[in-house]
């Protein structure tokens, strides 16, 4: 089976692309200058969020100077509504940077009298200046042909097979310009840029992955996956679990018993009865011993002792 060519290939897309997307109408009376700022707002952003962002800044800000000297944070904010506000803001930042050192104006109307080739060798030396941007420039303000392709299209065209990965890091699309005429790159490119602008804010979108899947049915593979979640770990919850029971019980069991204060201790305490009742003992060898000491330490009667004396001198024998 022979291989399908190039223009084919790309005459397929657009097809496709057709049923899903609307032509953007560009302003053509748009200067050099405002062509390439607009460029730096439109990339990897739909075109109603660059429209958006640009109205925000000519209205914000008094002129080009203004917004060269303006801090990036204040330039985000101020496009809030670009997905990615701060990368344009230091795009669009560098550019005039570039085009005031060179210049020291911010007129480049002079560039539409001058060759295409060296006004895109003067754009690749500007600070910030893509090839989107360039490719834009090129196609919007010097009337030339140059489909622009951001970092967002490259990744979908890498995904449906139009592209090497090789390709797709250099940021070129190989017979792009010889695929598509002139006279339909400008629909051709603005049809594109919107399937890699929903590319760029949801690539887990059903209906985009509808549209890649009909571009290229044996993409399915290859679409962005979301990342499943962790397992949980049943050993880890099995040891956890009565450790947390226990020091569950054992928070309840010093709630439920408060420390007690010497008071309480006092009044819980039963109570001693008062007088000179005294515990009754029983009579042991300690209080035979204190009889006998007492018997011992009375004293004995003389008339007494002497009756002892005779009734013993009578036993004696003679």
């Amino acid at each position: 089976m022979a291989a399908i060519s190039r223009t084919a290939q790309f005459a397929r897309l657009h097809k496709i692309l057709k049923k899903y997307y609307k032509p953007v109408a560009y302003d053509p009376n748009r200067t050099v200058l405002e062509q390439l700022a607009f460029a730096c707002l439109l990339e990897d952003a739909h075109y109603e969020r660059a429209e958006e962002a640009y109205a925000a800044l000519t209205h914000t800000f008094f002129d080009w100077n203004e917004i060269r000297v303006t801090s990036v944070t204040e330039l985000a904010e101020v496009m809030s509504m670009l997905p990615d506000p701060r990368t344009a803001g230091q795009r669009l930042k560098r550019v005039l940077q570039s085009v005031f050192e060179d210049t020291y104006s911010f007129d480049l109307e002079d560039k539409r009298k001058h060759n295409i080739g060296a006004t895109v060798k003067w754009l690749e030396k500007l600070n910030g200046c893509t090839r989107f941007v360039i490719a834009f420039v090129v196609q919007m303000a010097l009337g030339g042909h140059s489909i622009p392709v951001d970092s967002s299209t490259l990744k979908v065209l890498r995904l449906v097979n139009l592209i090497t990965e090789k390709d797709e890091q250099a940021g070129v699309v190989p017979g792009l310009e010889r695929a598509v005429s002139k006279s339909k790159g400008i629909e051709f490119g603005s049809l594109l840029h919107q399937l890699g602008a929903d590319f760029a804010v949801n690539p887990f979108s059903p209906a985009l992955r509808e549209i890649l899947l009909q571009i290229c049915p044996d993409a399915q593979s290859r679409l962005p996956k979301r990342r499943a979640e962790r397992p949980a770990q049943p050993a880890a919850e099995t040891i956890s679990q009565p450790a947390q029971a226990q020091a569950t019980q054992s928070a309840e069991e010093k709630v439920e018993k408060p420390t007690r204060k010497k008071s309480d201790t006092a009044a819980a305490a039963p109570q001693q009865p008062t007088g000179d009742i005294r515990p009754k003992r029983s009579r042991g060898r300690k209080d035979k011993s204190k009889d006998e000491e007492t018997t011992a330490a009375e004293p004995v009667e003389e008339g007494a002792a002497k009756s002892v004396t005779a009734e013993l001198a009578k036993r004696r024998p003679r």
